[in-house]
């Protein structure tokens, strides 16, 4: 007898570009793991991104918890079995939503880490939105895997975040911009001994998946981490 398909849902729109990267990528994986032809079953929650920042940058981590945990009860009543946030920041309150969440959820952070440990990494570089290079979730939940994080300087997190929010999230992608972003990821290596690189922002992977290891250091791309990890739920 044929089991049931799981469903899974995903709030996504923080931002646009990187959510229809994951639907792409879940598709792929599904496609590579399943081989039938067939596709998973998926309910996209696509929220207000501009909302979201604006709570973000005041810190009103209280109501970005709340909307999120809305969010995922939307898409548990939907059917889904579980749930993930597709992005990075809104991480800053994961651990108070998926206490709240009456389905499963799939961190980005922990997933990332347990790659990251599967490599045998032990210090790792962090690009994102400054809203996660300052954060502590990445440090906190590496740090107990006996791994640490380092963060670029910070004129070079004012460079990353600026061009994060004004033209990767928008959908902009320079060549001279890829050229910075490999020169801060080599000067890391350089003068923090970083092992390896998170790309910690999920626009991060729409220009730099292609230089991933470049310099000589693996690229963790939380994107696709993520949706492996998503796939290997759907498929258990």
């Amino acid at each position: 007898m044929n089991r049931m398909p799981k469903t899974a849902g995903i709030i996504g729109g923080i931002g646009p570009e990187s959510t229809i990267d994951y639907y792409r990528l879940i598709l792929a994986v599904y496609k590579e793991r399943v081989g039938d032809g067939s596709a998973p079953s998926l309910i996209i929650d696509s929220v207000n991104m501009k909302a979201f920042v604006e709570l973000v940058s005041t810190n009103a981590l209280d109501r970005l918890a709340d909307q999120l945990a809305g969010e995922v009860e939307r898409l548990a009543r939907g059917g889904a079995g579980c749930a993930l946030i597709a992005a990075n920041t809104p991480h800053l309150v994961f651990d108070e939503v998926r206490r709240r969440s009456p389905i499963p959820m799939i961190s980005i952070v922990e997933t990332t880490c347990a790659a990251a440990k599967a490599l045998g990494l032990r210090k790792t570089g962090l690009f994102g939105a400054r809203f996660t290079m300052q954060a502590r979730f990445y440090p906190d939940v590496f740090a107990r895997e006996g791994l640490s994080i380092a963060v670029p300087t910070p004129e070079e997190q004012v460079y990353i975040h600026d061009k994060y929010m004004n033209e990767l999230v928008p959908g902009v992608f320079r060549d001279e911009t890829r050229d910075e972003l490999l020169r801060i990821a080599k000067a890391m290596q350089e003068r923090e001994r970083i092992d390896g690189l998170i790309l910690g922002g999920t626009e991060l992977p729409l220009i730099l998946r292609d230089s991933a290891g470049a310099g000589g250091i693996p690229f963790l791309d939380t994107t696709q981490i993520h949706v492996r990890a998503l796939v290997a739920w759907l498929l258990s």
